[in-house]
């Protein structure tokens, strides 16, 4: 009759680590490279501050004073200077976020279901990311030998007769502005929907077609649900990025074009220090918000 053996007393538990003390290095950098700067910065917007130096304290003079005057409309019927800022920042943003959803999303689509080849797939992403070995600021110079008045845009529209003298609104306008975010940003919207398109099973669209719908029917009811997490992705890199840029309308928009950005990079330039502290905090909440209501659309955690 065969004997259970009895447990070694030289047996020894295992000791887990804990899950927080797992978390805590993510956390000490979360905090340090996040939290403490944001506390900072929330911290100095209530900062006094005068031609010399910033005085700790606690004052809303720095909010009161970035829409000072805005209760009412200007002697041209225009809107304050902040308030009218803040539009053309969600106006640009708006566009911007458009035609790179259009675009990205295009070219998402071409990549995941009409390039059969994994191959030629990788060949034809790595190829949409050229533009990203060289800097930013480089890709836009690019643009003004193009776009100039002298450029060879308008070279090749005055050669070809259509039509009589340079166009001027090609370079230094809203045009260009939207044209370079659009040529910088793309690739942050191409990447997630290519990603969550890749993740779809392609039986669902073989049952789509042989339950009798049309391709657009396919791309609008199967395609595009399934692909809204990497369109929230793309979404928030974007907003995210034109809403705090300064440099590309300094560029783009020969420095005759305001935006939130370039207001707090000419305030931090000149010392006011907590006046640009609230611009930023106010253009976070604004951002956040955006987000929020990004997120209540689609529930980016059940999703991923």
């Amino acid at each position: 009759m065969s004997s259970v053996p009895a447990p070694s007393h030289h047996s020894q538990p295992v000791h887990t680590v804990k899950a927080w003390w797992q978390a805590a290095p993510f956390t000490a950098v979360f905090a340090l490279f996040f939290l403490v700067p944001l506390t900072l910065v929330l911290m100095v917007s209530f900062w006094n501050f005068n031609e010399y130096e910033l005085i700790p304290g606690f004052t809303f003079r720095n909010y009161f004073a970035i829409f000072e005057g805005c209760g009412k409309l200007t002697d041209n019927g225009d809107l304050c200077v902040s308030l009218s800022t803040y539009l053309s920042t969600l106006k640009f943003c708006l566009l911007v976020w458009g035609i790179t959803l259009l675009i990205g999303f295009a070219v998402a689509y071409f990549l995941a279901f009409h390039v059969r080849s994994p191959g030629m797939q990788t060949a034809l992403f790595v190829l949409c990311t050229v533009p990203f070995w060289t800097s930013n600021v480089i890709r836009m110079i690019s643009w003004v030998p193009l776009l100039g008045r002298n450029g060879l845009v308008n070279q090749g529209l005055v050669g070809a007769g259509l039509v009589d003298q340079p166009v001027e609104w090609l370079l230094f306008s809203d045009f260009s502005v939207v044209l370079a975010f659009v040529h910088l940003y793309t690739m942050f919207m191409i990447v997630p929907i290519f990603n969550s398109m890749m993740r779809i099973d392609r039986s669902l669209l073989e049952a789509a077609s042989d339950s009798g719908a049309s391709g657009w029917q396919t791309l609008w009811n199967v395609i595009v649900p399934l692909s809204r997490t990497g369109i929230l992705i793309g979404s928030i890199f974007v907003i995210t990025i034109v809403m705090g840029d300064f440099v590309t309308i300094g560029v783009m928009g020969g420095q005759q074009i305001a935006s939130i950005g370039k207001i707090i990079q000419v305030q931090t330039s000149y010392l006011q220090f907590p006046l640009a502290a609230a611009n930023a905090v106010i253009l976070l909440a604004i951002v956040l918000m955006i987000i929020w209501g990004l997120t209540r659309l689609v529930d980016i955690r059940k999703e991923l």
